[in-house]
């Protein structure tokens, strides 16, 4: 018989050193750290949610998840598909008429101006998938005409909040032309903003009314939400970026009277803690039933969980370098194609944030990895913390 837990005591004290070494090197001010296999669940709290005031690292901490919502939006969108309330390749633009009569950059490179029709309507599948024809673009900003339209707009993706209701964003949006051909190539971001808006029209509710109702109560994620409320703010972890010049940590985002104490015009990046997002992760790892709660179907999961993209369109769509080599795009997500560097087995699916926040689920290890912490993502190479603590976490894996 397996070990009910399957995790190395001693390994996951070194994972336990390595972790408290980065926040005594000033890397970061301090982090939460969760891995879950089976019935055994490892929780590391090390450094302090803020420099200032010394407050110590909680496994209640909140944090700020950014991208790492996209897996709950693309959960959420399920759940309508599941109702029958919208298809897969059903077009949207009867929910969000701004993407109606789209026309497409011929190049890149193109003045806005210079345009052709769309081949067919966007749908919902291209969404999901980032594969509708607009997002970020990994060169210097500026680089294109389009990319300096998305960010006169307000629309450019990034780690702030948009500044535009959910109505005026979409205005926005509708404004530009298409950077490529719906389905044609996969581009980072914005389809995770749209669905935000596309759920909350054919809902007739506020997107964070629908979440909290229909996944964070049956999941019990108390802490999770766009905000943190007054009573809370104590545990929400101050945001630091590293100045470029000196090295050091400078405050970019405080908790008290900062970005997330009060609900954000356009709701889209979310504050969690480690306990309430493993119950998300355990989630999907139970192929969308949580203990006695069923949130989504099976085949809804395994559509979440199953790499879109083509090896056309990797080969067409660079992201970070190297990403594609193990890695492919499921809905909200990264699918891991073969096994990576870390040790995630193929099937594994998860994402990371903006500010350092990283999860995994891998269904063949039985286990959920989490990774919080507060410092603002600037290059690939801020990525190092998460791919470390992803390879400790595999080798405490004892069977």
């Amino acid at each position: 018989m397996r070990p009910p837990g399957g995790l190395s005591h001693a390994r996951l004290e070194h994972l336990d050193g390595a972790l408290r070494g980065h926040v005594a090197r000033g890397d970061v001010p301090g982090l939460v750290a969760l891995v879950a296999r089976r019935d055994t669940v490892h929780v590391t709290a090390t450094g302090v949610q803020d420099v200032a005031s010394r407050a110590p690292m909680r496994r209640d901490t909140i944090f700020r998840i950014a991208s790492m919502t996209k897996p709950v939006t693309a959960a959420a969108v399920m759940m309508l598909v599941e109702e029958s309330r919208i298809g897969l390749d059903d077009p949207v633009e009867r929910w969000l008429p701004e993407l109606a009569s789209r026309r497409v950059l011929r190049r890149i490179e193109s003045p806005l101006d210079d345009t052709v029709p769309a081949a067919r309507p966007i749908t919902l599948r291209d969404l999901l998938t980032f594969r509708f024809g607009l997002g970020a673009v990994m060169a210097m900003p500026g680089t294109y005409p389009i990319q300096a339209a998305m960010a006169e707009l307000g629309v450019a993706p990034g780690p702030e909040q948009v500044a535009a209701a959910p109505d005026d964003y979409m205005r926005r949006i509708g404004r530009l032309p298409l950077m490529h051909q719906p389905g044609e190539k996969w581009m980072y971001h914005t389809g995770a903003d749209i669905l935000g808006v596309l759920i909350a029209r054919i809902a007739g509710m506020r997107l964070a009314d629908f979440l909290r109702e229909r996944i964070f109560a049956p999941l019990g994620m108390r802490d999770t939400g766009f905000s943190v409320p007054d009573a809370a703010i104590d545990r929400l972890a101050a945001c630091y970026a590293r100045d470029p010049k000196s090295g050091a940590l400078t405050v970019w985002d405080a908790a008290d009277g900062g970005r997330y104490a009060r609900p954000p015009v356009f709701p889209s990046l979310l504050v969690s803690t480690a306990d309430d997002f493993l119950a998300f992760g355990r989630m999907l790892l139970q192929h969308g039933r949580h203990t006695d709660v069923r949130i989504l179907e099976r085949p809804s999961v395994e559509l979440m969980m199953t790499d879109h993209i083509t090896p056309e369109q990797k080969a067409a769509s660079p992201f970070f370098p190297g990403f594609w080599d193990t890695k492919g795009w499921g809905f909200g997500g990264a699918v891991v194609t073969r096994r990576d560097p870390n040790g995630a087995n193929p099937g594994s699916y998860g994402w990371s944030g903006g500010f350092g926040t990283n999860f995994i689920v891998d269904p063949a290890a039985e286990m959920v990895a989490i990774l919080l912490v507060q410092r603002l993502m600037r290059s690939a190479d801020d990525s190092a913390l998460n791919e470390e603590f992803l390879t400790l976490a595999y080798q405490a894996v004892s069977d």
